[in-house]
């Protein structure tokens, strides 16, 4: 049972006795501004595609992929989103122990658990901003064989420069260094700080559809590593594990290119107007820390004994749903996250924010 997620807009709608599509969920960290122009049309004509078995392994989608971003189609392993090669992973790497850049998406954790493998944390400290300090990070990858790194991170939103992060796996070649850059697409010039092209045959990057794009329901994410990496995560990937209809939209986002980097553009621009309307609705006399961010996310301290639970419950009395950091491990329950979605609904959690802050 998955417990570690937030978009359960099933269960907050039973509490608050509302159907589903009532909850305006800020707790999953998708595109407001998804899915693209033309997706969701283009979909509905190609329904009829569900009445036959989809591509086996997804060949015209990768190859889509591939030349979007200019890869080897070999190099390149399409997946039932990036869920699907996070729990792979600890057995395709046959990984024995396993470092996690924390505090962090608890999948990570979870795989390992569920394959038996042992795990330590390295966290980012609330001081730095969660900046992570890749001196200490540096001494301690040496420990390890395999390495879990969300660049940017969730929930915190901290991205550590390309430059920074190709000299650390550089330097530790036997360490496979696993980057889950699933939100490096909201991140402006989000393209140059990718790892996909480093050519270093440690690093393995998973890019995730479902965020950016806004179709996390169509379960659609790929890993790009070396070949014999790629090899090695087949072995483990069942026939057949991207459906149809994810196929279609991967191939059609994959080959509208113009369209695609004017939704990236207005995403990106999007995201950091409502961020700086946000931070100026929230005074920095109440006690309320706002996390930087490069993200769409922004991740919260909350003042004083007001607790995480307490806002939550509030919040979702209106409808609305964010998330409770509690369960991640280096949190605590004084942390909250919530994606920006649109003036009216940011100042409904701003002043709500504030509201019980001043209490």
């Amino acid at each position: 049972m998955i417990v570690g997620h937030g978009g359960n807009i099933f269960d907050a709608a039973r509490k608050v006795g509302c159907r589903p599509s009532e909850i305006i969920d800020l707790s999953t960290n998708v595109n407001p501004l998804g899915p693209m122009d033309g997706l969701v049309s283009f979909l509905l004509e190609s329904i009829d595609e569900i009445a036959h078995l989809p591509d086996v392994e997804a060949t015209q989608a990768v190859g889509h992929f591939a030349s979007r971003y200019d890869l080897n189609p070999d190099r390149i392993l399409a997946g039932n989103g990036t869920t699907q090669f996070i729990y792979t992973a600890p057995r395709a790497l046959q990984s024995r122990k396993v470092l996690i850049l924390g505090p962090t998406y608890a999948d990570y954790a979870d795989a390992c658990r569920r394959q038996g493998v042992g795990f330590e944390f390295q966290f980012a400290d609330a001081e730095r901003e969660f900046q992570p300090d890749i001196l200490a990070l540096d001494r301690a990858v040496r420990q390890f064989d395999t390495v879990f790194i969300c660049n940017p991170n969730n929930p915190t939103g901290h991205l550590i420069p390309r430059d920074r992060l190709e000299e650390l796996c550089g330097q530790h070649s036997a360490v496979r260094v696993i980057v889950d850059e699933s939100y490096l697409p909201f991140v402006e010039n989000g393209e140059q700080q990718s790892m996909i092209h480093t050519g270093l045959s440690n690093v393995i990057v998973l890019y995730s559809m479902s965020k950016i794009f806004r179709i996390p329901g169509l379960r659609s994410g790929f890993v790009i590593a070396p070949r014999e990496v790629i090899a090695q995560f087949r072995q483990f990937v069942l026939p057949w594990n991207v459906n149809s209809l994810a196929q279609a939209a991967i191939s059609y986002l994959m080959s509208h290119t113009e369209a695609v980097d004017v939704f990236l553009a207005r995403t990106r621009s999007y995201i950091q107007a409502q961020k700086d309307k946000f931070i100026e609705l929230v005074p920095k006399r109440v006690g309320i820390h706002l996390f930087p961010s490069s993200t769409g996310y922004m991740l919260v301290r909350l003042p004083g004994s007001l607790m995480a639970s307490s806002a939550k419950q509030c919040l979702l009395e209106q409808k609305i749903l964010i998330r409770d950091c509690s369960n991640f491990a280096g949190l605590s329950n004084r942390y909250i996250r919530f994606s920006l979605k649109n003036d009216t609904v940011d100042r409904m959690v701003a002043e709500t924010l504030v509201k019980l802050a001043l209490r």
